[in-house]
C-alpha cells in the first residue's frame, strides 16, 4: 500500500519527537463554509521549515494550548513548501477554539504522522476522486500533488458534492479546476437551489450516472460515513475492485502515536496504520462504515 515506509516521529534527529509540538504561526484563515476554516501555518524554526517533508495524506496534530490537540491531514501539497494548510471542522471544544485563531497567532503542530496515499503506484493510471463536504480535505493534497505532477498520471475526474452550494469548500480550488482541461469537474448538491449551475443528486447516484470505467482506474473517496457506504457500493456495482478504491479514515484519534489506543479498528491504529485504506483492507477490519 506504501510507496515507501510511512515517515514515523523518531528520537535520532531524523525526524521530530512526537511529544513535542513545534512551533508554527498562522500566516492566513479562510472560511470555507459556515463551520469550516483554513489554517495556513508556517514553522517558526527555519531549520526545521527546512527541512519538513510529508507525503500526500499524511496527518499532524495541532494543538493549541489551553484548549487541547486534535488531528487534521495536511491539506496543502508537498509540491507546495510556502505554508502548510489545515482545515478544521467546528465540532468541540478544541475545534472550536481553534476557529478562534487569527494572523500571527501561535499555534503547536505535531508531523508528519501516520501513513500517505500510494501516489507513486498510481502513476499511468486513470483517478476518480469522490469527495464529499469536508472530506475533500485529505483528497486536496492528493489532487494538487498529482495536477502539480500531471504527466504521470492518466484523465482525473473529481465529484465533489454536498447537501448546498454554502457547504462546499475551497471555492478558489473549484473555479481554476472548472477551468482545466486537464481534468473534468463535477460538482452536485443535494438538492436544488437557486442560481446552482450544476448537478444535483447525492454523490453515489452522481457517480453512478456518471457511470467511469474501473479500467486502469483507482477511485479515491472521502466523506461522511454514510456517504462512503453508499459510494463504496456504487464503485462495486461499477466493476471496481476493492484494491481499486482507497478511502480515509480520521476518526476517534488522539494521541497519534499509537499510544492511547483509541482510534483502534480490530489490530490496526488509525493514527498509525492509517489514515489511509484500501477498501480491500477495510473489508478484513471490524466494519466501522
Amino acid at each position: 500500500m506504501h510507496d515507501t515506509p510511512a515517515a514515523r516521529p523518531g528520537h535520532d534527529g531524523s525526524a521530530p519527537n512526537p511529544y513535542l509540538p513545534q512551533i508554527a504561526t498562522v500566516s492566513e484563515v479562510i472560511t470555507e463554509t459556515h463551520n469550516i476554516k483554513s489554517f495556513r501555518l508556517r514553522l517558526d524554526d527555519e531549520e526545521a521549515r527546512r527541512n519538513f517533508s510529508f507525503e500526500p495524506g499524511q496527518l499532524g496534530q495541532l494543538s493549541l494550548f489551553g484548549a487541547g490537540e486534535a488531528t487534521f491531514v495536511i491539506n496543502s501539497p508537498p509540491t507546495r513548501k510556502e505554508y502548510l494548510q489545515f482545515s478544521v471542522m467546528r465540532a468541540g471544544e478544541v475545534t472550536s477554539a481553534l476557529h478562534g485563531l487569527k494572523p500571527g497567532d501561535k499555534i503547536g503542530l505535531r508531523a508528519p504522522l501516520g501513513n500517505a496515499f500510494p501516489y507513486n503506484k498510481l502513476k499511468g493510471k486513470n483517478l476518480v476522486f469522490i469527495g464529499g463536504g469536508i472530506g475533500m480535505a485529505p483528497m486536496r493534497t492528493l489532487l494538487l500533488y498529482m495536477l502539480d505532477k500531471r504527466k504521470d498520471y492518466g484523465d482525473i475526474t473529481l465529484l465533489y458534492g454536498a447537501r448546498t452550494p454554502q457547504d462546499l469548500s475551497y471555492a478558489q480550488d473549484r473555479e481554476d479546476w472548472l477551468k482545466r482541461k486537464d481534468m473534468r469537474t463535477v460538482l452536485t448538491i443535494d438538492a436544488p437551489a437557486e442560481g446552482w449551475e450544476h448537478k444535483v443528486g447525492l454523490i453515489p447516484n452522481v457517480l453512478t450516472e456518471l457511470a467511469p470505467s474501473p479500467e486502469n482506474t483507482v477511485a479515491v473517496t472521502c466523506g461522511p460515513p454514510i456517504m462512503i457506504k453508499f459510494t463504496l457500493q456504487a464503485l462495486e456495482k461499477l466493476g471496481f475492485q476493492p484494491e481499486q478504491i482507497i478511502t480515509t479514515l480520521e476518526k476517534r484519534m488522539k494521541c497519534g502515536i499509537g499510544i492511547c489506543g483509541r482510534c483502534n479498528i480490530g489490530d490496526k491504529y488509525v493514527c498509525i496504520d492509517g489514515p489511509v485504506f484500501t477498501y480491500a483492507q477495510l473489508k478484513n477490519m471490524v466494519n466501522e462504515l
